[in-house]
């Protein structure tokens, strides 16, 4: 692919760069951009081989801006966290946001929001925002910025883009991270890079149900973990209220041994809501106005569980699109699509909740910085302290945008060291074909029965159990394998570990961390 030929840097001991950008997304590629501009090499490695790999392509409803009004969205913010959201690093995202969306969006990618009739941009509104603030494009998003850009990044003279390539270890010594080592070849392959930036997205794949790409297995979150950077907040997984149901089992990932027949699991966006689309239980009645004031527009952790119990009461929960301002058809083209495609031609589209985003992950500061030198962390990786216990739609986009180009330019000036490599063996015979995903089927069920939208200490207790189990059956087999799918599963593993762990220390319920038993009234987050 096109960009800086960073072989020409290559020495016995592998190879070596300015900066090294794991993963794609738009947190990645904002990263690279602005490393770029500041006059570095540039090495973006992914495990993706098509843009839909990463969590940014799938990413609907849209992203915020603060329309001149910072104070405002950092209100919203707050109010979604339930209050727990960190205000330096909400006053680092509202004060960012505007630049960073008309620099990198509009200036430089030239993205086609969606305009109004007079040419002025189509803001609309999404759950627990105040007012009409989101950028969008249709309901892909996602899809029409993360495109465009890795195009751009591909095609810059500083910058080179590695598809289909996994980190699987950090390069450290004495507290300071050198770079990685990729699985390029059989033994591993080392790169060495005066700053590393782990852009690696979420771990949708730990869940059976997940609006997560089948990539997402938290690998830059487990990498940094074993490397011993600071995690922060992991307890704060955020489902979505409105997936689409499809069958029971609904979305089954490729890594289970299911059938791979079920119906694909979709996300049905916020902006639907935002719109006035109205959610009806089996009885045909309209319930949300019964857990929250603002109703359908209620932050999302208070959305999703009033769905669940819906569901569990009345038989099933179906977002009612027949009193949207505009027509489904022609307001969300995109998502009418895909419910046509499944058979669903009327006004009522049976939804459930499915993991989105982490809240948490790996403890950086407002430049992106985690707790090793010269290791930084951005996007859904990271914890910024933005989202707290629980995040305000369409401000994934956003933190990753602002996050990635503050990290991009702090990791600059930096020279690459060449140290002593983790050496990685690839010794012993290729394990049977589905090994990997026969374990990872154990590790979704029982974070889906464990850790899901409500939790118990003693169910909690026992997934950390089951963690710990298969985290050591994974590491007897790491240890003489270099296999992918296998770092993934133990990539997955530790962060199943360290989601248990952060549960069964926070005993107060708040935000997308439900426990029932503390809080015996139900109203945590209402």
């Amino acid at each position: 692919m096109a960009g800086t030929d960073t072989s020409e840097a290559t020495t016995t001991d592998g190879e070596t760069t300015d900066v090294l950008v794991v993963g794609s997304g738009i947190a990645g590629c904002a990263a690279a951009l602005s490393a770029a501009r500041e006059g570095s090499d540039v090495l973006l490695l992914t495990k993706a081989s098509k843009p839909d790999d990463a969590s940014t392509d799938w990413a609907q409803g849209g992203i915020s801006t603060t329309r001149g009004n910072p104070e405002s969205l950092k209100e919203d913010i707050l109010e979604a966290s339930d209050g727990t959201a960190d205000p330096d690093a909400v006053d680092t995202l509202v004060e960012n946001a505007d630049d960073a969306v008309e620099d990198v969006l509009v200036d430089t990618l030239e993205i086609d929001f969606d305009e109004t009739e007079d040419g002025e941009f189509d803001y609309t509104r999404e759950a627990a925002h105040s007012e009409r603030r989101i950028l969008h494009v249709d309901a892909a998003t996602g899809t029409h910025i993360l495109r465009p850009f890795l195009n751009y990044v591909d095609d810059h003279e500083r910058i080179e883009v590695r598809q289909d390539t996994a980190a699987l270890a950090l390069i450290t010594a004495e507290g300071r991270v050198h770079g990685v080592v990729s699985d390029e070849a059989p033994e591993g392959h080392p790169i060495y890079a005066g700053a590393t930036i782990l852009a690696t997205g979420g771990i949708g794949a730990l869940y059976g149900r997940s609006t997560n790409p089948d990539d997402a297995t938290g690998d830059g979150i487990a990498m940094a973990a074993l490397a011993g950077a600071d995690v922060e907040d992991l307890e704060y997984v955020q489902f979505h209220p409105t997936a689409y149901a499809g069958s029971e089992a609904g979305r089954i990932s490729k890594r289970s041994d299911e059938d791979p027949e079920q119906d694909e699991t979709f996300l049905l966006s916020e902006a639907l809501r935002g719109e006035g689309a109205v959610l009806r239980n089996g009885d045909g009645e309209r319930f949300m106005g019964d857990y929250h004031p603002d109703a359908e527009l209620a932050p999302r952790d208070v959305v999703a569980r009033a769905v669940e119990t819906e569901r569990e009461e009345t038989g099933e929960v179906v977002l009612d699109v027949s009193t949207l301002e505009g027509e489904f058809e022609a307001a969300f083209p995109n998502v009418a699509e895909k419910c046509r495609d499944r058979g669903i031609e009327g006004d009522e589209i049976p939804v459930a909740p499915c993991e989105h985003f982490l809240c948490g992950g790996i403890a950086v500061d407002d430049r992106g910085r985690t707790s090793l030198d010269r290791l930084y962390a951005v996007g859904e990786c990271a914890r910024t302290g933005v989202h707290g216990a629980n995040r305000l739609a369409s401000t994934s986009l956003l933190e990753g945008l602002v996050w990635g180009l503050r990290a991009g330019s702090d990791a600059t000036g930096f020279e690459p060291a060449v140290v002593e490599a983790p050496e990685l063996r690839d010794s012993d015979p290729e394990l049977p074909e589905r090994f990997a995903a026969e374990k990872f089927t154990r590790l979704q069920r029982t974070m889906d029965e464990y850790l899901g939208l409500e939790r118990d200490p003693d169910e909690i207790a026992r997934a950390s159990a089951v963690f710990r189990r298969l985290k050591g059956e994974v590491d007897a087999y790491t240890r003489t394998r270099t296999a992918r799918a296998l770092y993934e599963l133990r990539n997955a593993s530790v962060v199943a570990l360290l989601i248990a762990r952060a549960a069964s220390e926070n005993t107060e319920s708040t935000g997308c961390h439900y426990v029932p038993e503390a809080n015996p009234a139900g109203t945590a987050g209402q």
